[in-house]
């Protein structure tokens, strides 16, 4: 037999033949489903052909919002983190604020575990804990205070009683002034201030909301903004062993203020190691600070990503304006193109009833209706009695929200305009090639991610199937809306001409440095394959890149292909033979 014959292919029974084949490939199935098959007579036939199983995994990546999974004492064997990867997470988080380093690194290291096992990138969130503001101790461990009693909060280490207590935070002293409100236990005590000292050694305060008050318990300072950092000696300890072990985006609390995410980047640099790939940094909206003149602006286009931290939000905020806020901040982030996360109590009976309230049901829907990336857990799956099935009941509810024609229609309503850049010329293009041909997904070719973050922007009604050469910015797409990244392998766009050799998962040849397109677009699908994004050799892709592969930013190619493959067309199919 001659090397290298071409074929032409007349009829899509061959297309669906070779489809089939390489479906078996993928599922590990060993049966040839073509009966017969003639080279020089340029046909390839298959006797009842079906078209094979997407494998099972595949079916768990079909949706657009995305699951933020925190991890802990009732979620850390790799046997439930992998349960939890099967139910719907797609980002782990690891809460810096409990547990020691080396507790982290074996997590993390579980994580990519799992990651290797299904061969798709999985996102990894480390979260600073923050400065810690609480009062002192009590000479009899709490005191209960009356309404309308004077009440002092000083420097004075002695230890405190019904009159006065410690508050070792002198800037929370500076810092507060008359008719300022001091919330004590996640708000539990109002304290308003009436009185300061001279030389800033204490600050009198008349009791709004009596109660108990006990030794260390939290101050929340709603109308204040502290001269103090977001990052304590233990965050910045923290940091550097996030950098160390490679986590994809570090979360940092206790943001005020612009600078504060100017702060943290500055450190990034100064610490990240040498040849290491630089984290996402999200910021989390807890301080009414944030909402002050333009700040919610100006921290969204600083940072990568903003989470809805409604604890403490809820806590200095009144309870009322947490929904608006909410909607404001994920507008803003909409408007401006960056990934937002809704979390805090968001399924909390969950911690303790294999089911959730009708009421925190509808509160998740609702962050989906207003057009979140992603939704968090946080004790729930941390320390509850249903991990899984929270996650599984998150999932739910997601595919839920999503097949309602009012959600596709509020993500039309509150679209952002296009910017006026070629990149979002070609991705508005593509949304539009989508809807005309009935495309199965959009295919985006990136460098560092930031096509594919425009494409996610629009909010298009297919998913948008991101193929990068870095694992880094792939897993760190993981968080974005819609985006289903493939994990490359070894700093690559595509794979060799030879599918039998591509699909060798343990040790797969690879193309590097090459401008070959059509390689490239047999890649993508077989990734679309591979994530179960299509099932039918006529199923197709829109296609975006920019040429030549490896110019940040540049977008100025849209090419629609079948997922049979680039050389296959209208029943045309080009068959290379050996």
């Amino acid at each position: 037999m001659k090397t290298s014959t071409i074929a032409l292919i007349l009829c899509s029974a061959p297309v669906a033949s070779a489809f089939t084949l390489f479906q078996n490939h993928l599922t590990r199935k060993e049966t040839f489903l073509g009966a017969s098959s003639s080279v020089n007579g340029a046909i390839l036939s298959a006797k009842d052909p079906t078209v094979a199983a997407v494998p099972k995994i595949a079916q768990r990546f079909r949706k657009n919002t995305k699951q933020l999974v925190t991890l802990g004492p009732a979620s850390s064997s790799k046997e439930m983190i992998e349960k939890l990867f099967l139910a719907g997470a797609d980002v782990f988080r690891l809460n810096f604020s409990h547990g020691s380093q080396e507790q982290k690194k074996e997590l993390l290291d579980i994580i990519r575990e799992v990651e290797d096992k299904y061969s798709h990138p999985i996102c990894v969130l480390g979260d600073l804990q923050g400065p810690k503001l609480r009062v002192g101790e009590f000479s009899n461990d709490f005191e209960n205070l009356e309404m309308g009693q004077t009440f002092r909060l000083d420097l004075d280490s002695a230890k405190g009683d019904n009159k006065r207590v410690q508050l070792p935070h002198p800037e929370i002293i500076s810092a507060s002034e008359i008719g300022h409100t001091l919330l004590v236990d996640d708000g539990k005590v109002k304290l308003t201030v009436i009185g300061k000292g001279d030389d800033d050694e204490y600050i009198d305060t008349r009791v709004d909301v009596p109660g108990k008050i006990s030794n260390r318990k939290g101050v929340n300072t709603p109308d204040s903004v502290l001269d103090i950092s977001p990052l304590t000696p233990k965050d910045r300890s923290d940091l550097e062993y996030m950098l160390k072990i490679g986590v994809d985006w570090i979360a940092l609390s206790f943001v005020q203020r612009p600078a504060d995410i100017e702060e943290i980047f500055d450190l990034i640099d100064e610490q990240l190691p040498e040849g290491e790939f630089k984290p996402c940094v999200m910021a989390k909206i807890e301080k009414p600070s944030c909402f002050d003149g333009d700040n919610l602006s100006k921290l969204v286009k600083l940072c990568n990503g903003i989470m809805v931290a409604r604890g403490d939000l809820g806590v200095e905020c009144p309870p009322e304006d947490v929904p608006l806020l909410q909607k404001i901040i994920i507008d803003e982030c909409r408007k401006q193109g960056k990934p937002v996360v809704v979390a805090t109590q968001m399924l909390e009976s969950m911690i303790d009833c294999p089911t959730p309230t009708r009421a925190e049901a509808s509160d998740v829907a609702t962050a989906i209706y207003d057009g979140a990336d992603a939704i968090m857990l946080s004790a729930e799956s941390a320390a509850g009695k249903y991990p899984e099935e929270s996650v599984a009941m998150q999932q739910r509810i997601i595919n839920r929200v999503e097949g309602d024609i009012h959600y596709r229609n509020a993500l039309e309503q509150n679209a952002p305009d296009p910017d006026n850049t070629p990149t979002d010329a070609m991705i508005v293009a593509s949304r539009q090639i989508c809807k005309t041909i009935g495309a199965k997904a959009i295919v985006c070719f990136s460098l560092h991610g930031a096509t594919v973050l425009r494409a996610s922007k629009k909010r298009p009604s297919v998913p948008i199937l991101a193929l990068c050469p870095f694992k880094s910015t792939a897993r760190q797409l993981s968080l974005s809306w819609g985006v289903y990244p493939d994990l490359p392998k070894a700093g690559s766009y595509g794979y060799t001409v030879s599918d039998a050799e591509a699909l060798d998962d343990d040790g797969p040849t690879i193309l590097t440095g090459s401008d070959d397109f059509d390689l490239v677009l047999r890649n993508a699908c077989r990734a679309a394959l591979k994530k179960g994004l299509v099932t039918d050799p006529g199923d197709l892709l829109v296609v975006t890149a920019g040429l030549p592969f490896g110019t940040p930013g540049a977008a100025n190619v849209i090419r629609v292909v079948p997922a049979a493959g680039p050389s296959c067309w209208d029943g045309l199919c080009r068959i290379d033979y050996k």
